[in-house]
């Protein structure tokens, strides 16, 4: 859990942030001719072929970017920038489109999606679609939260929470919208869609009528739906993988489990459980294998869990008023009565029967990184397993996989390297740098960590990059 009150989408100073990300994905060349304000589809699908960052932590959402040039190993907000421009606020991460930079923002009820020349930061274009409503979010959530997709030819594909799905052009034309929720996350909505195979895959979990969706990525009719029942709260985001079979698969990290369902009809194939009742971290792939934390409450730690009694026990020792209810008053486990906001599942302020085995199963799932083995059918928990992690990982930044190595780097700086194939523990220590005024600061937040050419990158107000390997001080 979060733990953070839900509140109204506050404002963001993007300026600084935002400059940084483009100089790590602009590269450090400097400003070059702006390309035409429309290009042919011809040009539109050459420049396009070269995506390599077209959703949320690029290329399967691994974090990896191998394919570009050199870019610098220190920037802050006067070194090595190429360009800053002014955006409206946003949490939404760019991705690249040809020669554009894709994102989106809010201004007041407006939901934008701003394309931006890659070379100057001009604004090539801008489109809205009117928020409906606005729904509650967590402090650190924001109603543009979800990262864009691209598809190779350009066309666009953005999710609001307050509002759906749209895909637009490459010069912005809104191409077809299709209206979603509202939706009932006590967090607000996170996860981005991707587009693979000719659909567009939006994983929507939340507390009540979670389900994976796949619309056509040409006209935004759905092809399938598939239920989520078991999925509760998450934030995470679909990732693909070929069976040995050839079919191509959906891998989404969930409440209590990872589920994979064919990509082409949205049926679920197989399933391991052995996750926490929260997910918000991206999974990360090494042929077959799958690499995935997830961190819910602190009482999902090993060492601090505590026995909950059944249902019938508890309203007949705690329903002081006889509604048949337990109260955020009857709680009586004082020190989760916090947390009834986060179990309540239809948010009428007391827990029932179904809220209370929520409750119950929410409470015995466990923190951890866990490696796991991909492909089978039907469930998969014993046999999928090639070893577990439960001391602290990080609450929301993914992992990263790269040259050999698996990195996790926890909310509060603490750096922890493995061996993928083992579990073994290369490296953990403090992430403690020094900048370049010669003060000692630690990453600590909620990005996550990306690589490239044999260095791995951390997006924090102090970003800076540093050599991939055991060593990292």
């Amino acid at each position: 859990m979060i733990g953070n009150a839900p509140s109204q989408a506050g404002g963001l100073v993007r300026l600084t942030t935002f400059a940084v990300l483009v100089t790590a994905i602009a590269g450090c060349g400097g400003p070059t001719a702006a390309p035409p304000e429309t290009r042919s589809p011809g040009q539109r699908s050459q420049e396009a072929s070269a995506v390599s960052w077209g959703r949320f932590r690029g290329p399967n959402g691994s974090g990896v970017a191998d394919d570009a040039g050199p870019l610098p190993t220190r920037f802050d907000p006067d070194t090595n920038v190429v360009w800053t421009t002014p955006l409206p606020p946003g949490h939404s991460s760019p991705v690249i489109s040809g020669s554009d930079l894709v994102l989106t923002a809010v201004e007041a009820e407006r939901l934008l999606t701003i394309g931006l020349d890659r070379a100057t930061g001009r604004e090539r274009w801008r489109s809205a679609v009117s928020a409906p409503r606005r729904e509650a979010l967590d402090t650190r959530n924001h109603a543009a939260a979800a990262t864009p997709a691209v598809d190779p030819d350009g066309h666009v594909y953005v999710f609001f929470g307050d509002f759906g799905l749209v895909s637009y052009d490459a010069d912005g034309h809104e191409r077809w919208r299709v209206p979603l929720g509202p939706f009932t996350n006590v967090y607000g909505m996170g996860a981005s869609p991707i587009v693979e195979d000719g659909l567009v895959i939006l994983a929507c979990d939340q507390q009540q009528g979670s389900f994976l969706l796949a619309l056509d990525a040409t006209t935004g009719a759905e092809r399938w739906r598939t239920q989520r029942p078991e999925a509760k709260s998450g934030h995470s985001s679909p990732v693909l993988w070929t069976a040995a079979d050839g079919t191509r698969q959906v891998l989404m990290a969930g409440s209590f489990m990872l589920s994979a369902y064919d990509l082409a009809t949205g049926d679920r194939q197989w399933w391991v459980g052995g996750l926490p009742f929260e997910m918000k971290a991206t999974p990360v792939l090494d042929g077959d294998t799958l690499f995935v934390q997830g961190y819910a409450s602190p009482f999902n730690q090993v060492g601090e869990q505590f026995e909950i009694d059944g249902w019938d026990e508890t309203v007949a020792e705690h329903d002081r008023d006889g509604d048949g209810l337990i109260s955020r008053d009857e709680f009586p486990q004082a020190q989760a009565r916090g947390y009834i906001l986060y179990l309540d599942l239809d948010g009428d302020g007391a827990m029932n029967e179904e809220d209370w085995r929520y409750y119950r199963a929410a409470m015995a799932s466990v923190n951890g990184m866990v490696a796991m083995r991909l492909g089978g059918s039907g469930e998969m928990t014993a046999e999928s397993l090639v070893w577990r992690y439960d001391r602290a990982v990080p609450q929301l930044p993914s992992p990263l996989l790269y040259q050999g190595l698996l990195y996790m780097i926890n909310d509060g700086g603490i750096l922890t390297v493995f061996r993928p194939a083992t579990g073994e523990i290369v490296d953990r220590r403090v992430a403690e740098w020094t900048t370049t005024t010669h003060r000692r600061w630690r990453p600590t937040g909620s990005s996550s960590s990306w690589a490239r050419r044999g260095r791995w990158w951390l997006s924090t107000r102090r970003p800076t990059a540093h050599p991939a390997g055991r060593s990292t001080g």
